[in-house]
């Protein structure tokens, strides 16, 4: 998505919700592109950046850090314990599937959810991947997540976000 786009989209967004930008693996470039034009309240990092430079960012551009942790397994999740103090928050999505294609997140698929039962964190976190309004009571009874965050399970295609999906996330998720 352009800079442009992303400020027209932010614009219609009321004062009262936070605008999360989305990144996988950010130059300085691309970030002042986007601050310049799109007033985000949340920097959300979806890529292989490390503990270091997640706190230079945030330090940087003065606003909460979102990292997305990839999990296939514990070996995985114990590495979350790594970006506490350099982050604001933690979200536990899905690890890509292999090949080229792959995208670092979105790519509707779930991890093992009791990989995370009775797990508690020194920071607010999230669960990701995968979910859906099928699956979402499940995910949560199994993880006791706080909150979650949704992508490919409101899309009928990629990237294309469906509204009569997007309502019954959301009435599910107000259900529990």
């Amino acid at each position: 998505m352009t800079p442009a786009r992303a400020a027209d989209l932010a614009r219609l967004v009321p004062r009262t919700v936070q605008r999360c930008g989305l990144f996988v693996d950010p130059d300085e470039a691309t970030l002042d592109a986007v601050l310049k034009t799109v007033p985000l309240d949340l920097l959300q990092l979806h890529g292989s950046e490390p503990p270091e430079r997640c706190a230079a960012l945030r330090e940087r551009y003065r606003r909460p850090i979102m990292k997305a942790i990839s999990i296939a397994g514990a070996e995985d999740l114990a590495r979350a314990e790594s970006w506490i103090g350099a982050v604001d928050l933690l979200l536990f999505d899905a690890k890509p599937p292999p090949g080229p294609d792959a995208l670092p997140g979105g790519n509707g698929i779930a991890f093992d959810w009791r990989l995370l039962a009775g797990r508690s964190w020194r920071l607010p976190w999230m669960l990701s991947g995968g979910l859906n309004a099928g699956n979402l009571r499940e995910a949560v009874r199994a993880t006791a997540a706080p909150a979650v965050d949704i992508s490919s399970g409101v899309e009928t295609s990629p990237g294309i976000k469906t509204p009569a999906l997007i309502l019954e996330f959301l009435a599910m998720a107000k259900g529990l």
